[in-house]
């Protein structure tokens, strides 16, 4: 890194600059690198905070600001630096969306030009965000560039692909979470994934006690989850319990699903408890929590060493990691208790990972489907009769959820469904059941999904 680049990362823009480049250059994940910039830049709470929404902010809204900036600029924005162009998505975020004066915006923005593209660049960035800033604030540019109401005005306007948009409305319009109209919700689901979420962490059994976590300073018990903790002002690498591994870093929605195979009724012992995906290790590590409390033994499968090195530095000697594909992995009829958390779209988790819904498309179903279908059918193979078992999507599109479970349960006779809603005590507007689907504009939570299964004798 060079002394101009250093002294670039160290301010809150800059910073937010690297995040943008780290993603559209090598294909970051903006949660992980986010978390390196920080600690590289040393920033202070306010300045982390700014970096993190001008990067975020801009990731989220980069759809819209692409409309936005096309009517600015001269020619097709594949032909602008790619440098250039993550500077005038984030400084017009900043004109349209936040409430920095535009000659703030337009000023730092057009230093950030000079300083990483040069003195071109820089002149450019100048004309095209005042035009920006002449067209006024996000309503009257979503006025001009997504005009009417239809599902392309709509993705538009809430800054998501349409194929997304349609498939949230069909989620929706399936397992409608509440007697709300159908595009109130919707609306209200697009506007979740555009609101920032404050961090959630998880005491992790045996090694804290929820009270001490959810008792720190900034730290506000969780809304659903006994063991899950609000952070509600400083960074989660500030806190001791998270630094030495005793808490984590956990949706309030990936804690629930956890909880609830980990509650479901079986017959017979309870010994054995299997995670199918076990990468990063966060469902993995309060399964294997509570698997020890209870005199039980949890195997993680995970198939990328990378990964299964995560699980292993977060479980330590808590659950016996296994590297390779889980679909040959367990023997048959040998688990009391299965978790399969199948990979899937992600697009419950859009608030999160605001990069996730420029990098999929349609075509991530037909890849994914078939791979969903054989862990869930794996799993079911390795329970026992009596055992359990849930499938898991951090994602409510239908071709990735019940039609999964229901081509699985088709060919065979030996399964039953369980009603996964009376596992997650005290969380209102499940649905019909039997399955559990979870919303970021309902619960608050990633849009989680949970088929809990039954194997029969």
């Amino acid at each position: 890194m060079t002394a101009r680049s250093r002294s670039r990362r160290s301010t809150a823009r800059g910073a937010a600059y690297d995040l943008l480049h780290a993603v559209h250059v090598d294909d970051a994940y903006a949660n992980i690198a986010m978390a390196e910039i920080l600690s590289g830049a040393q920033l202070d709470t306010r300045d982390a905070a700014l970096a993190t929404e001008l990067a975020y902010g801009t990731l989220r809204g980069q759809g819209l600001y692409d409309a936005i900036l096309a009517t600015c600029v001269d020619r097709p924005l594949d032909r602008l630096d790619g440098r250039l162009l993550d500077i005038l998505r984030m400084g017009t975020h900043q004109l349209v969306a936040m409430r920095v004066p535009a000659h703030a915006a337009v000023g730092e923005s057009v230093a950030l030009a000079r300083d990483v593209a040069g003195e071109g660049p820089a002149k450019l960035a100048n004309a095209v965000l005042r035009r920006v800033a002449e067209g006024g604030d996000i309503h009257a540019w979503i006025s001009r560039v997504a005009p009417g109401d239809d599902t392309n005005a709509l993705a538009m306007s809430t800054s998501h692909p349409a194929w997304i948009v349609r498939a949230l409305s069909q989620a929706l319009a399936a397992h409608p979470p509440s007697d709300e109209p159908h595009s109130a919700s919707l609306r209200a689901l697009l506007d979740a994934d555009n609101a920032p979420a404050r961090p959630v962490l998880v005491a992790r059994p045996g090694r804290m006690e929820a009270a001490e976590l959810q008792g720190l300073p900034g730290v506000r018990p969780g809304d659903w989850s006994p063991y899950a903790g609000i952070l509600e002002q400083g960074r989660p690498e500030d806190l001791a319990p998270i630094r030495d591994g005793r808490a984590g870093v956990q949706d309030e929605g990936s804690q629930l699903v956890a909880l609830a195979v980990a509650e479901a009724p079986i017959d017979g012992r309870d010994e054995t408890w299997v995670d199918m995906c076990a990468g990063p290790g966060g469902k993995a590590a309060l399964l294997a929590g509570l698997a020890r409390q209870r005199g039980a033994r949890l195997t993680a499968v995970e198939p990328h060493r990378h990964r299964a090195d995560l699980v292993r530095r977060t479980l330590g000697d808590r659950a016996d990691i296994i590297v390779g594909d889980a679909r040959d992995s367990i023997a048959a009829g040998s688990a009391d208790r299965v978790l399969v958390d199948a990979p899937c779209t992600g697009l419950g988790a859009l608030r999160r990972r605001p990069e996730s819904r420029w990098r999929r498309t349609p075509d991530d179903l037909a890849t994914l489907g078939p791979l969903q279908r054989e862990l869930l059918a794996a799993g079911i193979q390795a329970a026992r009769p009596g055992g359990v078992i849930g499938y898991v999507t951090c994602s409510p599109h239908v071709a990735e959820t019940d039609r999964v479970v229901e081509d699985v349960l088709r060919a065979r006779g030996d399964v039953e469904w369980l009603d996964a809603r009376p596992l997650l005590p005290g969380v209102p507007a499940l649905g019909a059941g039997p399955a559990v689907r979870l919303w970021p504009h309902v619960h608050g939570t990633d849009g989680m999904y949970l088929a809990l299964l039954r194997r029969r004798g």
